[in-house]
């Protein structure tokens, strides 16, 4: 399954120290593991060796980074690596044809001869990108000043203290040319030298997020820093369309949005294959008579369904990326198809890790098992690269409103075709009675459901794409029965699904997947990646070998019942308090 058409370009960096995952490691200094992550960003980054032209044209080798199960071991170093090849490499390399002078920039950021960053939302404003308040103002001399006018202002999360080698960054602003406002614009500008700040710009270290690997996440501020004039990546000229320059410049936030969501596949493959190890080692019973509990249906359930849904979101990424990356479709229907495939994709892995690692009991809390620490790498990549809500409330809007749309149904009758084309007609009905597409009715009946109706188009999409590409039919259905779930009462109330047969359905299909559970961890292939201790008994002991061990010869005085009572207190009077 998995591992087909995807060479694992960094099984080599499994050996090295810099990526070892023993107790030492969880014991170290947040701040240092961070910094940590920065040389393993490097080491990834230059194991795929990456071109201008592969940023560009999103060639193959993009892509297998994205699926590279090497994340599985430093959700950090990934972020990084995300940050600096797709969204800072990947806008200057957009300007390389017109201006040969920025490829060396851009072979610098590629052999990782300088960190980059990109930095557009600010902390007043979110994903309201298009009232961000940094300014980049003309000067007579042909410069710019960069500036943040307000404390709302500041560029917020990207990691930018000084971290080893020069820093640069994509840092967006309003261009302001003789005291007009003419639009967003992208520029170039040095942050760090590696040990220190340059001129004007400030970093503040954010404390750090807590549950997934650590970053250093910043709040970055601009006092008057002067940028020459080739600092500006873009025109001075006014667009004629300022909203349509905007989305123009943030192209490589799109191609983030389904890039990120292809690794929420590997994190559920992660899920399946710990969830199926440590379910046969954990045993039940006397040492004589015992048995797995993967035995019991409430062990197998969680697995099960993310083993479905890992082959099913495989065959939908396969898909998605497909469409994306054929230029002849309508630049805003790619946008949405790498909406709904991220949704779908962190929807499925969410599910996954919080099933899977509660069957896993106290073990299933520690970062050391990976699984709490991949749920929260997880819940940043529903947010960065475009929240999935934002992005949901967007393209539902503009399907209702018949701006564009989505590939159709192959099959309108399949139980998840019907289910969309149910939810859209009820959106629809409620859209129609209202005044205006902005009303208060459309606020509190239309938007609470956008979010829902994108992942019910994924859900299909996904549905017919691994029935096109030939996974089994006994994950499929199991799929088709885990969707279900998610709206139960839909089914039951228009396609003749009642409790009892929902249940039913689910049953059966994982009766039919279960006996080939084995052979489905086997073929994801991600083992050599999996370091959580609980996944055999050799590995556990090597764990517990290996932590912090306190002994002493210390003494601890306890008290002693004294002749004629308890504990020195006489029987009578305890008799007394009975």
């Amino acid at each position: 399954m998995s591992s087909v058409g995807y060479p694992r370009r960094t099984l080599h960096l499994l050996h090295s120290p810099l990526f070892s995952t023993s107790a030492e490691y969880h014991y170290m200094d947040q701040k240092q593991r961070a910094l940590l992550s920065c040389k393993k960003a490097k080491a990834i980054g230059l194991a795929y060796d990456m071109t201008i032209d592969d940023i560009l044209s999103l060639s193959p080798k993009f892509w297998e980074l994205h699926n590279d199960p090497i994340v599985l071991l430093d959700g950090a170093a990934f972020t990084l690596l995300i940050i600096q090849l797709n969204l800072c490499a990947g806008t200057i390399a957009r300007y390389t044809a017109r201006r040969p002078e920025l490829v060396p920039v851009v072979e610098d950021l590629l052999q990782f001869r300088k960190h980059g960053q990109y930095l557009m939302t600010e902390i007043g404003h979110g994903l309201d990108i298009a009232n961000i308040e940094t300014t980049a103002t003309l000067q007579p001399s042909g410069e710019f000043i960069l500036h943040s006018p307000t404390p709302n202002s500041a560029k917020f999360m990207p990691p930018t203290i000084p971290a080893g080698e020069p820093c640069v960054a994509v840092v967006y602003a309003r261009l302001i040319v003789n005291g007009e406002d003419r639009g967003h614009r992208p520029f170039l500008v040095p942050l760090n030298d590696g040990k220190q700040m340059c001129t004007g710009v400030q970093s503040k270290l954010l404390p750090f997020r807590g549950g997934s690997a650590p970053v250093t996440h910043s709040i970055t501020t601009f006092r008057n820093v002067r940028l020459p004039r080739g600092a500006l990546l873009g025109s001075l000229d006014k667009p004629a369309d300022l909203h349509a320059n905007l989305m123009n410049i943030i192209e490589r936030i799109t191609v983030g949005t389904i890039a990120l969501g292809c690794i929420a596949l590997t994190f559920t493959q992660c899920y399946a294959t710990i969830g199926t190890m440590y379910s046969l080692r954990r045993r039940i019973g006397s040492p004589t008579r015992n048995m797995p509990i993967l035995n019991f249906r409430t062990q197998q359930a969680p697995i099960l369904a993310a083993a479905s849904n890992a082959y099913v979101m495989q065959a939908l990424q396969r898909w998605a990326v497909a469409q994306f990356c054929d230029k002849g479709l309508d630049w805003r229907v790619r946008q949405g198809i790498a909406a709904i495939f991220k949704a779908v994709m962190s929807q499925h892995a969410q599910q996954g890790a919080m099933g899977v690692s509660e069957r896993c009991g106290a073990q299933g809390l520690f970062a050391h098992n990976q699984m709490t620490c991949l749920h929260s790498e997880t819940r940043g990549i529903a947010i960065a690269e475009g929240d999935v809500l934002g992005l949901a409330i967007r393209l539902v809007n503009e399907l209702l409103l018949g701006r564009y749309r989505m590939p159709p149904p192959a099959n309108r009758e399949s139980l998840l075709a019907r289910h969309e084309a149910g939810l859209f007609a009820e959106l629809q009905g409620i859209i129609k009675s209202a005044p205006h597409h902005r009303a208060a009715e459309v606020n509190k009946l239309i938007l609470p459901l956008c979010q829902p109706m994108m992942e019910a188009i994924g859900h299909r999409m996904a549905y017919e794409a691994a029935v096109a590409q030939g996974v089994r039919p006994a994950l499929i259905d199991l799929y088709v029965a885990n969707v279900v779930r998610l709206d139960p009462a839909w089914y039951a109330d228009h396609a003749g699904l009642g409790r009892t047969a929902q249940l039913a359905m689910e049953s059966r299909a994982q009766d039919a997947v279960l006996p080939l559970l084995g052979e489905l961890v086997k073929e994801m292939d991600v083992f050599a990646y999996v370091h959580a201790p609980i996944v055999s008994d050799e590995r556990w002991a090597a764990f517990v070998d290996a932590l912090e061990t306190y002994e002493g010869d210390a003494r601890v005085d306890l008290p002693e019942p004294r002749a004629g009572g308890l504990l020195g207190v006489e029987t009578e009077l305890v008799r007394s308090h009975l």
